[in-house]
């Protein structure tokens, strides 16, 4: 479908063209010079500032290990008791925002959050150890921070490396101390910009007042299509025409929807994009960031119909909505997490009450060994995990789902010939794909087992998860005790719009994407999924993923 072309005209071919050029030029040139100069200044005073939180930081540190009262604490059994107040002190009085002495192995003695003493320290202690006073920037506990980290040695042990001592500034601290210079900036940018914007809407004033040759219906007409553009264009761009063939695409929407260069005037269901699709496409009204499916890919859809003459077109643009999507996926683990550490909170609180009631009472053994029995039970899986998932994103994946599990009263378990060690997997397999897959499946294996009104299991209900390196193959399987899946929804389940809150196959609006994602993740790395039935009677999800990069598709 093509666009109307204006009559020729020669107040439009005269100097209203140039007009146009330098208006553009001016706008161009005004917003180059003042962001670049704005730009410019901060980063140079950004940079000072810097460097001066650095130089205090290094002055506080090397003072903290130099300090004879930190050597001397740092050969008790309890440094926390002498140092946390000291660091206190020279932190306020040096103008930092903290001062952590630590162990040579990162154990934190003491820190400005005292919930953070005892743990380790985020950042790197390496050059420290081997007796170097080095600076870093790094995200700690008060946020990211320029830091210095120098060792602490001990002269009657030989200079040996007893502690480290770590001061630095956060980086919030350092944005406060630009803000008078940002306002300033913000000042003469606002100014000059004022005055370009002042210029430049003289100049559009004038060239809307020679657009007037134009007659009523060509300002109309491409006044419909160029708002139906405007409301719709995202990143891929398809025009159809009134008989539903591709009037327009540019590159973003033939690699989106895997077209090739002679898509130009073929039918839309002459594309071989896949049915759901295809329906959305030749749908007559208009579509509001609807999600639909690719093999590849999750894209959101939007449609505005575009009337004029005697047919009717639409335009379509096409987002790829498959990064936004894993990752809602994993914000959502992330709300689980923090749900089932609230409640773990919750019962920690209760048991530390009942410690000290305990001893209170003056039964001081029944209180240590309530105490040893609770630390013991929530350390059992964790062993388990780690010590047979070495790989750290599949062990944190694995802890945080069997808190989650837990919370809903679903005992999650890791098979006993569960085994991946560290570094196996190869640079090819993405991280995030190994989230999207077994955080699903773990998902919806979840919620199958849980106990609800409508389904009574005949067993306790459990989630076993089997993660293991055969060979050259990664094998990650799920099995719950759910009602399963029927031989009906088998076909369907990858499928967008099949999911296990449902009682049918139907689609619906922003959910049944997950086995849509797993299968998406496995087919991008070269692997398998496959759906039998448990031992137990519900669902069992296998997915075989190549070790061999070369393997991966």
């Amino acid at each position: 479908m093509r666009l109307p072309r204006p009559r020729p005209s020669r107040r439009l071919r005269g100097p209203r063209s140039l007009a146009g050029q330098l208006f553009a030029m001016q706008v161009v040139l005004v917003a180059v010079v003042v962001m670049g100069c704005a730009l410019f200044a901060y980063v140079s005073a950004g940079r000072q500032a810097e460097e001066t939180a650095r130089r205090q930081a290094t002055a506080a540190a090397t003072a903290v290990a130099d300090s004879p009262a930190v050597v001397a604490a740092a050969r008790t059994e309890d440094p926390t008791a002498a140092l946390q107040p000291y660091s206190e002190r020279l932190r306020h009085d040096a103008g930092v925002d903290f001062v952590v002495v630590m162990a040579p192995d990162g154990t934190r003695w003491t820190h400005p959050e005292p919930s953070a003493i005892g743990k380790k320290y985020l950042g790197h202690i390496g050059p420290a150890l081997h007796g170097k006073v080095f600076p870093e920037t790094h995200m700690g506990v008060l946020g990211p921070s320029v830091r210095v980290v120098a060792p602490v040695r001990d002269p009657l042990r030989g200079d040996r490396i007893t502690a480290l001592v770590s001061s630095g500034i956060t980086i919030e601290t350092i944005s406060e101390q630009l803000r008078d210079q940002v306002l300033a900036l913000v000042g003469v940018a606002a100014a000059a910009l004022a005055l370009g914007g002042l210029g430049t809407y003289v100049i559009n004033a004038r060239l809307r007042r020679h657009t007037h040759g134009m007659n009523a219906a060509e300002l109309s007409r491409m006044h419909e299509y160029h708002q139906a553009a405007l409301h719709a264009v995202r990143e891929g761009l398809l025009m159809l025409d009134g008989r539903r063939r591709v009037a327009l695409i540019n590159d973003g929407g033939r690699e989106l929807l895997g077209l090739s260069d002679d898509a130009v005037g073929r039918p839309v269901t002459e594309l071989g994009l896949p049915e759901p699709l295809t329906e959305a496409l030749l749908a007559p009204g208009p579509r509001v960031d609807e999600l639909q499916l690719t093999r590849e890919r999750v894209l959101v859809v939007n449609s505005a119909p575009v009337s004029g003459g005697e047919r009717r077109g639409s335009v379509v643009t096409l987002r790829d909505h498959t990064e936004l999507q894993a990752l809602s996926g994993e914000l959502d683990s992330v709300r689980g997490f923090t749900e089932a550490l609230r409640s773990q909170a919750h019962e920690a609180a209760n048991r530390l009450h009942t410690v000290v009631s305990l001893i209170e009472l003056g039964r001081a053994e029944e209180a240590v060994e309530f105490a040893t029995a609770e630390l013991e039970l929530a350390q059992a899986l964790t062993d388990q995990v780690v010590g047979a998932v070495a790989e750290p994103v599949l062990a944190a994946l694995l802890l945080g789902k069997a808190a989650q599990a837990n919370e809903r009263g679903v005992e999650l378990t890791l098979t006993p010939d569960s085994r991946i060690d560290d570094g196996l997997l190869p640079p090819g397999l993405p991280a995030r794909d190994l989230v999207t897959v077994l955080g699903n499946l773990l998902d919806n294996a979840l919620d199958a087992a849980a106990p609800t009104r409508e389904h009574t299991a005949t067993e306790p209900p459990r989630v076993r998860v089997t993660a293991r390196a055969d060979g050259d193959e990664l094998l990650l399987r799920v099995a719950d005790t759910g009602p399963g899946v029927s031989a009906e929804a088998a076909e369907e389940i990858f499928r967008r719009g099949w999911s296990t809150k449902q009682s049918t196959a139907a689609p619906a609006r922003g959910r049944g994407l997950g086995l849509a994602l797993v299968q998406q993740a496995v087919r991008r790395n070269g692997g398998t999924v496959a759906l039998d039935r448990a031992p137990g009677g519900g669902a069992r999800f296998t997915v075989r993923l190549p070790l061999r990069t070369g393997a991966t598709a």
